[in-house]
């Protein structure tokens, strides 16, 4: 999935990469094998005191529950902010790099992470098909999921970083709608209002002709350039939409490992058919961009890894709310690495949108809170 593989992806996805802890033995070291069996019970009553550590009851006969450290407070935002910061990061070197096609970006980020996902399926020990009933899902999750990659990476070649990554969080609207009509969830007046708003920053990002005229300050490219570049990345927050209510339905029946293996395969196969209808693959020619599209791989991974750990320790409103700091890097970075200030309309197009995503957000956040 694509960089947007964000809270909004990340928030109806289960969060399944558990920690593997020690289990606690009660075995006695070899020395001490021969010591009287009922040694234990010349203690205390209702456990004894121990003959081994002298202690009542026997510390190392203690609750697996106190062992376990509370995680850090504010470390699942920490997370959030972390992978907001590599999805960011990723989603710039896709604009720096020249002269290769936002599907072949896309298909070497997969052969990067098919590279790393086949130990962890095998340590896992998951198998790489999946549970019968559940397949059809995990197909469907592979291509709507890397379809919505390649349209976000089109998307941040076309236009400018700022406005690509605000429309993305779109994709809250298209979840709960979508949610709505497949899963029978409730969709509610606010969710209509957000959703009406989300499309009024839509709307003062694209700037349509027939409402705007022919003002094009702000853009670094033609209109046509600039349209084609936000209708690949509303497509990316339907297809990412559409990818997390298949999500839902699965549930944790499916490891997650698991599917990021259909979505990286699947999304390999695409992209290489798509290269092959297109004539667009071609080796890259700059060793920068070489190593631009090693870095993709490898901090799109990262950002991954880092939303995974955070929806484990910390609820998902909170992390949808972080998330957001994805708009502000992706400012900071055009102004610094492109010399583009985003215009009035953008900033008012991204204030529509992030504070509609993070109403929502905050909306159910207080619902599973009661």
């Amino acid at each position: 999935m694509g960089p947007q593989e964000s809270a909004q992806e990340r928030a109806g996805e289960p969060a399944e990469l558990l920690e593997s802890g020690l289990q606690l033995t009660d075995h006695a070291p070899s020395n001490a094998s021969e010591e009287p069996a009922d040694a234990e019970a010349a203690g205390a009553p209702g456990g004894g005191r121990c003959w081994l550590c002298r202690s009542s009851p026997c510390c190392s006969r203690a609750e697996p529950e106190t062992k376990k450290k509370a995680p850090c407070p504010g470390l699942g935002l920490f997370y959030t902010l972390l992978s907001a910061f590599l999805f960011s990061v990723a989603s710039l070197f896709v604009k720096k790099v020249q002269d290769v096609h936002a599907v072949e970006i896309s298909a070497f980020r997969c052969v990067f992470q098919v590279l790393v996902i086949i130990p962890c399926l095998i340590y896992r020990k998951t198998g790489f098909i999946g549970p019968k009933g559940q397949r059809i899902f995990l197909i469907l999750r592979g291509v709507f999921g890397s379809t919505a990659m390649i349209l976000i990476y089109y998307a941040f070649q076309t236009t400018s970083l700022a406005d690509a990554t605000v429309i993305t969080f779109s994709c809250p609207v298209f979840t709960s709608l979508f949610a709505w009509i497949f899963l029978k969830e409730k969709y509610s007046l606010w969710d209509a209002f957000f959703t009406l708003f989300t499309i009024t920053g839509v709307i003062l990002i694209v700037r349509p002709p027939f409402l705007f005229g022919s003002d094009t300050s702000g853009m670094e490219e033609s209109y046509s350039v600039h349209l084609k570049g936000m209708i690949a990345a509303i497509g990316h927050a339907v297809f990412a939409a559409v990818t997390l209510v298949i999500l839902r339905k699965m549930g944790k029946s499916v490891d997650y490992f698991l599917s990021i293996w259909y979505y990286v395969i699947l999304g390999l196969t695409e992209s290489i058919i798509v290269l092959f209808i297109i004539g667009e693959w071609s080796v890259p020619y700059c060793g920068l961009d070489r190593l631009f599209l090693i870095l993709i791989g490898f901090f799109g991974l990262g950002g991954q890894i880092f939303i995974t750990k955070a929806l484990q320790i910390e609820n998902a409103g909170p992390v949808a709310l972080m998330k957001t700091m994805d708009v502000v890097f992706a400012f900071i970075f055009q102004i610094i690495f492109f010399n583009d200030i985003p215009s009035w309309w953008t900033v008012g197009g991204a204030f529509c949108v992030v504070a509609s995503s993070a109403g929502a957000a905050i909306r159910r956040w207080f619902q599973s809170s009661k």
